[in-house]
């Protein structure tokens, strides 16, 4: 796996349903799996963790962070972040590893990809292939690794008990590795496999299209994922493909580029010797840090026009501007202020005046193809059919907001605002999964003083005025590297890797910058109040209950934030019975965030969001950020749905992205497919994206008006709010959500979902609608009713299957990159998926190797003791009593208990319990009745679709209990 290069502004580095997400770089590659080898002699002395240690160090860190942290160096040179967290439920590792893809040989491309698959394929203590993977799978874990231009990034988590034990295995990988050569063909297979499944992702084409224009002497401008070409086995006389490997091991591994991060329960004096008796011996050969001095663009080729093919119903322009990388410059953020003026979607910003022309719908800022020496500054702009028609008028408009910037932007008291946010959202941090942190804090530590591995993407000393007015200068008309891509660009020139369409055009025209460009005033939304609140609920419990309204509180303290999360969900009946209905439903929620997005922007930058979106009973309404501030965000939002003028140019901005949706479904990826067709097959009701693309083009804008009234006009609604308020405050924002909202509908009312049961020896076959070129074989099988003992119990067989069925169709058989298999409940219906996705496998042949497996799972399952089922419940367990690591998750794991029947909110507290309980029997039981309820999804390039609807009228419900059947 290999991720992208790109430093995106504040607000696309959150995740908010209003903002757009700016995608470059170099290719990202996913990988469950990787190898190592070691220089470090078989009998080396494991020296005591004292003798190991040169430095210890420790990193600024927010005042409300309760976790402590160590950075220790090495006598050998390797940094080691350790951050003790005692409420942490699983335990994680990455090593980051500060060598990639730049590195690679220009006859060799891809070959630290392959190194880092291949690390993962044993060492000497631990030989067998699968060892690693499947000590981390009994123990509750995952793990993965990837790829980057100047990184590799091996990470794991797992119980904490069992920490000992995969650093054991995980260390080897730096001094043992076996680079098994009797799985070297087999893994630059999956590689191939792997290169297959992202050959048809936009950014890699982009990328790709970039690359034959930049500097071909800049080592990150060539093919980085691997292919059985380029991979393929050298002349005769040469060094044979393994040696080389090894070779690259030895050139470019040791311990000086490597950055360790453990995240766990356990005390820092038990982590620090963890580390240091495992990872001392990896050895110090003096190596440092790759730099890369060649240009990334040579300037003489400046400006650069180019057009490409895109695959998907999507137009897009990307202005590249080259400047030095600002990487080092992260105390003082010199870029920060291009970013935050430019990427604005307030009103008067560059994007609103695009937008409101008819010609944007998307707009995002950033920085990508950084490579310590140079980058690229990126303004991105997501375009309508107009906007297609008139790409000189939207440069010129560019240019005129750089301009303004020129004349007024820098001001000091821009800078101290955006100081001021960042140091708000680093004083109430949120912290993620510890596998999560380990990852970004490897990276961190690779990059960054050890001081500021925490701090330094939000500190920001004072302004640079020098430096700030020299990134501005660099973009101009004469720096530019112009792309516009749309699915009819046509081109005899093909890429060679990724097959995209291109050509060179010369740039004759001149645009007009649109009126009516200006900067942002100071921000009125930024939050005054801050003071922690000190109550803490257990669980949400009912603060209002009426027949036409419910709302539950949980007021929480532990993550220490003074933010809420409300939930309110507008029910309304009917939502699903007509194709009509359903694509209104999705217009109106689009419609609202849509029309709300320049005047709540603001509120976004200053830690509130909102958006609105769509579901099977209605609109759920999402707020979240500050307590302080939070009324008046939900009063602006709510009197919008309510009254607010809806336009014809919103009404079709907002069509035309839903359609654009529907319209690119069959390029999407493939299991995405199967998992929608999945669902539209079981749960009803449900509409195509077909029948949905249809009925939005009979749809006109008084249709969408007379929806809503008759929306609002019938109501249901069930509201939540978790997070730092108490019931009095809860209770007066829910009186303002009751007494505008008039809800007058009970529950009842409100149409329920009905799951349907897959016929006994049914053994049907479906196949999604795609134009993808790979093939796919997606195995449902389905459980016999929805009681959590049934639930318990295909959990259970779900993490029994999951290594053995990668082990066998992925590693040895090497059907295919995407293999996996395990538990995928559909509600709260159970079921277990199998996935094989492949690059040139024909289905039937996947399908074939899918049955030998299940067979002999049968006989494996009669050989099963007790012992090896108490490890797969443990594991399942673990998983299950995972604690909520942000504010926002346990939010969203409580709030969607509220659409289930019945309501409760201990259901994954009951289902752990319930795991413990499963026998041998049990699965012996459950096994042959799961193998005769079976549903295949599958798809082979060129095959027809399979209508869901045909195939679902002849089914029936899923029990409820195992005594209804």
């Amino acid at each position: 796996m290999m991720p992208l290069s790109i430093r995106l502004t504040p607000r696309s580095q959150t995740r908010r349903p209003l903002a757009r997400a700016l995608v470059f770089g170099a290719a990202l590659f996913a990988l469950p799996i990787a190898i190592a080898y070691s220089t470090a002699p078989a009998f080396a002395i494991t020296p005591a963790a004292d003798d190991a240690i040169a430095e210890v160090v420790a990193p600024r860190v927010s005042p409300h962070d309760n976790r402590e942290y160590r950075v220790l160096t090495l006598e050998n040179g390797l940094n080691a972040l350790l951050v003790s967290d005692p409420d942490a439920d699983k335990a994680a590792a990455s090593m980051n590893v500060r060598v990639g893809s730049a590195q690679d040989p220009e006859d060799l491309m891809g070959l630290a990809h392959f190194l880092e698959h291949m690390l993962f394929l044993g060492t000497e203590p631990y030989p067998e292939p699968d060892a690693y993977q499947r000590y981390i799978s009994n123990h509750a874990g995952s793990h993965n690794a990837f790829t980057a231009q100047q990184d590799t990034n091996y990470f794991f988590d797992i119980a904490p008990d069992a920490l000992p034990g995969a650093l054991d295995r995980f260390s080897e990988f730096f001094l043992t590795p076996l680079f098994n050569a009797d799985h070297l063909a087999s893994e630059r297979n999956i590689i191939h496999s792997e290169y297959m499944a992202r050959i048809r992702d936009e950014s890699r084409r982009e990328n790709e299209v970039l690359n034959l224009f930049l500097n071909p002497d800049n080592p990150t401008t060539q093919f980085a994922v691997g292919s059985r070409e380029t991979l393929a086995n050298p002349p005769e006389g040469a060094a044979n493909l393994r040696q080389r490997i090894i070779d690259f091991y030895h050139q470019h591994y040791d311990a000086n580029v490597m950055n360790l991060t453990v995240v766990a329960p356990q005390s820092l004096d038990t982590l620090e010797e963890l580390v240091a008796t495992r990872f001392a011996r990896i050895p110090d050969n003096g190596l440092s840090a790759p730099e890369i001095e060649a240009p990334l663009v040579e300037p003489q080729t400046l400006p650069l026009y180019l057009e490409r093919q895109s695959l998907q119903d999507r137009r897009q322009i990307n202005f590249y501007f080259p400047i030095p990388d600002p990487t080092d410059e992260y105390r003082t953020k010199p870029t920060q202020m291009l970013s935050h003026l430019l990427g604005d979607e307030g009103e008067g910003s560059l994007f609103a005046v695009l937008r409101d022309a008819g010609l944007a719908d998307t707009l995002s800022t950033g920085l990508a193809r950084g490579d310590g020496n140079e980058a690229l500054f990126v303004v991105s702009v997501g375009l309508t059919p107009s906007g297609a028609e008139r790409l000189d008028d939207i440069e010129a408009t560019l240019f005129a907001a750089i301009d303004q910037i020129h004349q007024e932007g820098l001001e000091p008291w821009r800078y101290d605002e955006q100081k001021r946010l960042l140091e708000q959202a680093f004083r109430f941090q949120q912290h993620g999964a510890p596998v999560q942190e380990a990852m970004r804090l490897s990276m961190s530590l690779s990059r960054y003083p050890v001081e500021d591995v925490q701090y330094a993407a939000y500190r920001m000393d004072g302004p640079d005025l020098e430096r700030e007015q020299m990134y501005l200068d660099a973009l101009t008309p004469e720096n530019l590297i112009r792309v516009y891509s749309a699915a009819d660009i046509e081109s005899d020139e093909i890429s060679p890797w990724f097959n995209v369409a291109w050509r060179h055009i010369t740039h004759t025209g001149v645009g007009t910058a649109l009126p009516g460009l200006r900067l942002a005033d100071p921000n009125p939304f930024i939050a005054d109040d801050l003071t922690l609140q000190t109550g803490q609920d257990e669980a949400p419990g009912v603060l209002i209950e009426t027949p036409h309204f419910t709302v539950w509180h949980m007021q929480d303290a532990r993550f220490n934030t003074p933010s809420v999360e409300w939930r309110v969900s507008l029910q309304h009946p009917g939502i699903n019975r007509s194709a009509e209905e359903a694509v209104l439903n999705r217009l109106l929620a689009s419609w609202v965030n849509d029309s709300l997005n320049e005047s709540l922007y603001p509120a976004w930058l200053a830690g509130q969001s909102f958006s609105a979106y769509p579901h099977a009973r209605g609109i759920t309404l999402s707020f979240s950020g500050w307590r302080d501030g939070q009324t008046p965000l939900i009063e602006r939002a709510l009197m919008q749905l309510q009254s607010a003028d809806i336009s014809e140019a919103s009404f079709e901005r907002v069509r035309y992205q839903l359609e654009r949706e529907w319209r690119n479904a069959p390029q999407s990826a493939l299991t995405s497919q199967a998992s929608r067709l999945l669902g539209e097959t079981l749960l009803t009701p449900q509409w195509s994206t077909d029948e949905l693309l249809a009925a939005s083009q009979r749809l006109t804008l008084h249709h969408l008006k007379d929806y809503r009234k008759r929306f609002l006009d019938a109501l249901y609604v069930d509201g939540m709010a978790v997070g730092n308020l108490d019931a009095e405050q809860a209770r007066e924002q829910a009186a303002l959500i009751e007494r505008t909202l008039r809800p007058r509908l009970e529950r009842d009312d409100i149409d329920s979902f009905s799951l349907l049961a897959i016929g006994e020896g049914d053994d049907a076959v479906l196949r999604p609608d795609s134009r993808r070129e790979e093939t796919l074989v997606m195995r449902y099988l389905q459980g016999r009713n929805q009681s959590i003992e049934e639930q318990a119990t295909l959990s259970v067989i779900g993490q029994w299957l999951e290594t053995p069925f990668y082990q066998r169709l992925r590693t040895e058989e090497q059907l295919g990159y995407i293999v996996n298999a395990g538990y995928s409940p559909i509600l709260e219906a159970p079921g277990v998926s199998l996935i094989v996705q492949s690059p040139d496998v024909r289905s039937d042949e996947v399908v074939a190797h899918m049955d030998a497996f299940l067979d002999e799972a049968t006989a494996r399952l009669d050989e099963l003791t007790e012992e090896e089922l108490a490890t797969y419940r443990q594991a399942v367990y673990n998983q299950l009593r995972q604690r909520d690591t942000s504010l926002a998750g346990m939010a969203t794991r409580y709030w969607q208990a509220t659409a289930l029947e019945e309501i409760r909110f201990d259901q994954r507290e009951r289902l752990a319990e319930a795991v413990l309980d499963v026998s041998l029997e049990d699965l012996k039981d459950a096994w042959p009745a799961l193998r005769a309820h079976q549903l295949d999804i599958r798809f082979d390039p060129g095959d027809d679709a399979t209508p869901a609807a045909d195939y679902r009228e002849t089914l029936s419900p899923l029990p409820a209990t195992a005594t209804s059947r």
